[in-house]
C-alpha cells in the first residue's frame, strides 16, 4: 500500500492555477467576505447542493431544494427531495468530516443515501458503470477490487498529505474516487462532497464556496476531462480542469466583492445581507430584519438605491407602489 501512487504529473499550468488560487483565497479570507455574511454563506451551500443534485439528473429547481431545506412543503417526487434532505444534512456537517478518514466516507455515505440505497454506507456488491445521461463513459472496476484500491487511496493520501498540496490532492482524489466508483449509488456526490471537505481542512472558507454550481455549469467538460484522464491513464487533464473552475469561481467572488465594496452604500449592503436569494419579501418585513421604523428612511437609503442598482428586483414593477408588492434579492 505504501507504494501505490495515483498517475499523475504537476505541469507548468497546474503550478500557476495553484498560486492563482492560492492568491485569490488569501484575498478573500482576508476580506472576510462570506464569513460575515451567513445569509450568503447559507446561499451558496444551497446552490452547492442544487448543482450536484442536478448533475445527477435531479429535477428540483433551486427555489424548491431552498424550500425542502426550509421545511416547506414541495411537490415533487419523494426520491428528488430525499435526496435533497441529505444532501443538506451531509454538508451541514462537513466541518466533522476527517477526509482522510476511510471510515468517514461510509459513514457520510450512509448520510448522502439514507432511505435510498440498500447498500447505504457500504461499498458496492455488484458492477458498475459510469453514465453521463444514457452514454456509458466506462465501466468500474470489479467489485471485488474496491476494498482494496479504496485503502490504497486513502493510504496514499495519509502517506502524502503532508508534501502534495490540497488543491492537487483533492483534484487527484476526485478523479480516482469516480474512476474506482466505490458505491452503487451516491458516488458523484460523494466525490464532490469530498472534494469540497479536503479543501475546507486547508482553508474553511471553501465550505461556503459553491464549487459544485460551477462544475455543474461545464458538466460536459467535467464528464470530458474524465474521460480523457481514462484514456491517458492518468489525472493530469483532470486536475487542470478542477484548478481552472475554482479559479473561475474565485475570480467572480472576489470581483463581486470588490464591486460592492467600491460602490454600494453600507446601508445597501445591510439590506442585501438580510435577505436570503430567490425569497420575496414585504417591505415592512426587511424593515423588522434591519431594526427600522421610518418607512420613508428605508425607501431612501436601502430599497430604491437597491432597486435602481439592479441588486433587488420588484414582483410588480408596473405598479411599484401595489400592496402586494415584494421585493426579491436578484
Amino acid at each position: 500500500m505504501g507504494e501505490y501512487k495515483p498517475p499523475f504529473t504537476i505541469t507548468n499550468e497546474i503550478l500557476s492555477y495553484v498560486s492563482s488560487v492560492s492568491e485569490k483565497i488569501g484575498r478573500i479570507t482576508a476580506a472576510g467576505n462570506l464569513e460575515a455574511r451567513p445569509h450568503l454563506r447559507k446561499n451558496n451551500r444551497i446552490k452547492s447542493i442544487h448543482s450536484s443534485l442536478k448533475i445527477e439528473a435531479n429535477s428540483l429547481t433551486l427555489g424548491q431544494v431552498r424550500d425542502v431545506i426550509n421545511g416547506k412543503c414541495v411537490l415533487g417526487e419523494q426520491k428528488e427531495i430525499q435526496e435533497v434532505k441529505n444532501a443538506y444534512a451531509a454538508y451541514e456537517r462537513i466541518s466533522e468530516i476527517d477526509p482522510y478518514n476511510i471510515l468517514d466516507l461510509k459513514r457520510f455515505h450512509g448520510i448522502m443515501t439514507k432511505y435510498l440505497v440498500e447498500e447505504s454506507g457500504d461499498f458496492r456488491l455488484g458492477e458498475e458503470g459510469v453514465f453521463n445521461g444514457d452514454q456509458c463513459i466506462f465501466m468500474a472496476p470489479p467489485a471485488r477490487l474496491v476494498p482494496q484500491l479504496m485503502n490504497e487511496l486513502f493510504g496514499w493520501m495519509n502517506a502524502v498529505r503532508n508534501e502534495v498540496h490540497p488543491l492537487i490532492l483533492s483534484s487527484v482524489f476526485h478523479y480516482e474516487f469516480v474512476f474506482i466508483h466505490p458505491f452503487s449509488d451516491g458516488n458523484g456526490r460523494m466525490a464532490r462532497l469530498w472534494y469540497t471537505a479536503i479543501l475546507s481542512k486547508w482553508k474553511p472558507v471553501f465550505e461556503y464556496i459553491p464549487i459544485e454550481s460551477q462544475i455543474e455549469k461545464f458538466q460536459d467538460e467535467y464528464y470530458e476531462a474524465i474521460a480523457r484522464c481514462h484514456a491517458a491513464g492518468e489525472s493530469t487533464i483532470f486536475i487542470e480542469f478542477m484548478l481552472s473552475q475554482i479559479d473561475k469561481i474565485l475570480e467572480e467572488i472576489s470581483a463581486q466583492a470588490s464591486e460592492e465594496n467600491e460602490h454600494l452604500s453600507e446601508a445597501v449592503k445591510r439590506l442585501l445581507e438580510v435577505m436570503e436569494y430567490d425569497i420575496p419579501y414585504t417591505s415592512k418585513a426587511l424593515m423588522e430584519k434591519l431594526g427600522l421604523k421610518s418607512r420613508e428612511g428605508f425607501r431612501r437609503n436601502y430599497l430604491h438605491p437597491a432597486v435602481e442598482a439592479n441588486l433587488i428586483r420588484m414582483t410588480i414593477p408596473d405598479k411599484p407602489n401595489s400592496r402586494n408588492q415584494r421585493y426579491i434579492k436578484i
